[in-house]
């Protein structure tokens, strides 16, 4: 892998703001560790699943990753609640785990899961996967962005229409008068 493309296309997503939940302080404080030496400087972290919707609120991530094993709301819940809130806007969740059974995959995907990573977590597969799915984030934003603006040009284009179209039928009216 060439370290130095890898430098330049980081710098891109640093910024990107990143939503981390496991109820484990030591697994929180790793994926915070490697993702800060990698630079990213927007992170967020919770321990405790029920401030999620409060924090997604407040933050606005561009990805969660969540662990899914956790107490008072576990990270199905936590899937379900967002994925029900959020429907219109791509956002990836990549879900922590390390129950590795096909029910378990299965059940995160049916309720909102976009990813998954295996504990204990491989250094270079998170942030390749990371990566990966920001870039999709991204490309999803300018997508929505660029959707929003030609929206933007037809409406204001049909008001100037709708004016010509006005002042016509009124200089037609006044010929035909």
């Amino acid at each position: 892998m060439d370290t130095t493309n890898w430098k330049s296309e980081l710098a891109i997503y640093a910024k990107m703001r990143i939503l981390i939940v496991d109820d484990e302080p030591a697994n929180v404080a790793l994926l915070e560790d490697m993702l800060g030496e990698q630079g990213y400087t927007q992170l967020k972290s919770t321990t405790d699943s029920r401030r999620v919707r409060e924090l997604c609120d407040e933050f606005d991530p561009d990805m969660i990753l969540l662990d899914l094993f956790m107490p008072h709301v576990d990270g199905f819940t936590v899937l379900e609640s967002l994925r029900s809130d959020r429907s219109e806007v791509y956002l990836p969740i990549i879900v922590l785990t390390a129950d590795v059974n096909e029910e378990t995959k299965r059940r995160a995907l049916h309720c909102g899961a976009t990813d998954f990573l295996n504990k204990p977590l491989d250094h270079i597969e998170v942030l390749l996967r990371i990566r990966n799915l920001l870039e999709t984030r991204r490309i999803h934003q300018l997508l929505d962005n660029r959707r929003a603006a030609l929206e933007d040009a037809v409406h204001a284009r049909t008001s100037e229409l709708q004016a010509a179209q006005a002042e016509l039928e009124k200089v037609q009216g006044k010929i035909s008068g």
